[in-house]
């Protein structure tokens, strides 16, 4: 089975687009969403409603901490995004907020975990960036497989049983092998607000049966979603931020 996995929209409906896209050409028969719909991003309402019909489809959809705020509070968030969830929750509506807020934490599928943010304490979103993150995660859950979203850098860290993860960064467009020896957290990257410098919208294609792992991109016209952002009177960083991949 191929399974392509999107994460952190951020409410950008423009890279969810050329994602989507991308995705249709690659015969993928599941689609598995890690959260963060919305937070960021000038189209929250579009982009709640596409999700919500692909998961009507068969997709999997996962709670992120944006969607989680969106229904709840900013309350420690950093300054432009705490701004951006306030705007978001004024343009959603009832419906969008209960389904937000009906997203599950996690998901098990075989021998794949799916959370937004970490196997570890996914209910405080802590950030898989270091080995430490990484080992916390794998050592909650006996899942071989872990994937998840929130950092919007793509990377993989990998253990034997018992051993201190790696972390591995592999080369877009290239699948990686894995092994069915190691464990692995996958983090996969963000469609709508990727940071690793490069502005194209970014996910993961696995194949079950090969066991292998792609990072993909999906080039889109960002500077449209730029302009929709500042003319919503959302701070313009999160405009100029597009451009650079940061």
């Amino acid at each position: 089975m191929r399974i392509a996995f999107l994460t952190d929209i951020h409410g950008n409906m423009e890279a969810l687009d050329a994602a989507l896209a991308a995705v249709e050409s690659l015969a993928v028969e599941r689609l598995v969403i890690l959260g963060d719909l919305v937070g960021y991003g000038p189209d929250p309402v579009a982009v709640v409603e596409r999700i919500g019909d692909l998961v009507e489809n068969g997709a999997i959809c996962i709670k992120g901490n944006h969607d989680h705020a969106a229904c709840t509070s900013g309350a420690g968030m950093t300054e432009n995004a705490r701004i951006a969830i306030e705007w978001t929750r004024l343009q959603l509506r009832g419906p969008h907020l209960d389904y937000l807020a009906a997203l599950p934490m996690a998901v098990r599928e075989e021998d794949r975990l799916y959370v937004h943010a970490s196997a570890h304490k996914p209910e405080s979103w802590p950030y898989m960036r270091s080995l430490d993150a990484a080992r916390k995660s794998l050592d909650t859950t006996d899942a071989r497989l872990t994937f998840v979203g929130h950092t919007h850098v793509p990377a993989v860290f990998h253990a034997l049983p018992g051993q201190t993860p790696a972390l591995f960064i592999p080369q877009t467009g290239v699948a990686m092998p894995l092994s069915s020896l190691r464990r692995a957290v996958i983090v996969v990257g963000s469609v709508g607000q990727p940071r690793d410098g490069n502005p194209a919208a970014s996910f993961t294609l696995y194949d079950t049966n090969e066991r292998t792992l792609t990072m993909l991109r999906a080039p889109y016209d960002f500077t449209q979603t730029a302009e929709k952002i500042r003319r919503s009177g959302l701070p313009f960083w999160l405009a100029d931020r597009l451009a650079i991949g940061k």
